[in-house]
């Protein structure tokens, strides 16, 4: 007999339901989430299983371990998935006895399930915007404590270059805006020694991948970012057109429908926020550009201004890399 099984995932421990085809309950149980507590639960779970299970933190480390045990694994959306129509209360086995029926009705909404090699790039890429993030937020600290210091006028155009942190190590702050600056100094140059190191790996990658070396055609688009798109997007076929490649980026304005009254509001910012950092970076040199897409995107900015115009380049530029990116033979 077919089960359905939903699991509500915690950090320590996960609660499991399993309904027949008729939607009575089979078993229900509270398992740790370790190796014995896995084991335990794949024990429960008959030879024609299906597991829903929300897409959290943890879940792939859950989802790698489970999916070659059981006949079906669905990685469920939770923000399109709606568990809690016709509930009073919220708990951990509400929700799983939830996922476990909707997965019997089929209403359930999964994601993508990227493979092991992929989210170790897009670990790899996500790390490395990290890094820029970080070293980016030390230098706006050194500057700002220059300014609570009453030095507004440095002798130096870059203050972390090789001028200018000749600059900063003579000069002499007093009590601990001068340890501040020692400190935050020592961490810019290792932040800066680890982001080579993670770059270099990027680039390493990049120069190997043939969707990268298609992605390079288009303006704006580098090694590091065309990696970071590589390793969000994943694979393209999921994706029917470059109108649903920016819906998962976020890209495209919220709609609201009634009757003949059609409102357009914000960006929907759902998706892969990194993906839509990846692209709106990338946007930046679709102003430069020569053809028809360049000269819309400059009359969008004089129009619009630049924080209206670089979203919809991105958006744009979802319809090129959806064109470019090489297609499964």
């Amino acid at each position: 007999m077919q089960h359905y099984i939903g699991v509500d995932l915690h950090k320590s421990s996960f609660h499991a339901c399993a309904v027949d085809e008729h939607g009575a309950r089979a078993w229900e149980d509270r398992f740790p989430r370790s190796e014995q507590g896995i084991e335990a639960f794949l024990e429960r779970c008959p030879q024609l299983a299906a597991v829903a299970v929300e897409a959290s933190g943890p879940t792939w480390s859950f989802a790698d371990r489970v999916v070659q045990s059981v006949e079906r694994l669905v990685v469920v959306d939770p923000a399109r998935t709606k568990l809690k129509a016709g509930y009073a209360a919220k708990t951990d086995r509400l929700d799983a006895r939830r996922l476990a029926d909707a997965l019997r009705r089929e209403s359930v909404v999964g994601i993508y399930y990227p493979p092991p090699a992929l989210r170790d790039l897009r670990e790899l890429c996500r790390y490395r915007v990290s890094l820029a993030r970080m070293r980016a937020a030390v230098k706006q600290r050194v500057h700002a404590l220059l300014l609570r210091q009453g030095v507004t006028f440095p002798p130096v155009t870059d203050l972390f270059g090789r001028r200018g942190r000749i600059w900063l190590s003579a000069l002499n702050l007093p009590g601990w805006a001068g340890e501040s600056l020692g400190g935050s100094l020592c961490i810019f140059d290792r932040l800066t020694e680890e982001l080579a190191r993670v770059e270099a790996a990027v680039r390493a990658h990049a120069l190997k991948d043939p969707i990268v070396t298609q992605l390079r055609r288009l303006p704006g688009i580098g090694l590091v970012l065309g990696s970071v798109i590589r390793a969000e997007v994943g694979v393209i076929e999921r994706f029917p057109d470059g109108a649903h490649l920016a819906s998962y980026a976020g890209l495209v304005p919220r709609v609201e429908s009634s009757g003949r009254r059609v409102r357009y509001g914000a960006l929907t910012k759902r998706g892969s926020a990194w993906l839509r950092w990846a692209l709106t970076e990338a946007a930046t040199h679709g102003f430069r550009r020569q053809d028809g897409v360049g000269r819309w995107a400059r009359r969008l900015a004089v129009q619009k201004g630049m924080l209206k115009a670089r979203p919809a380049v991105a958006r744009a530029l979802c319809t090129d890399i959806w064109r470019v990116w090489p297609r499964a033979v």
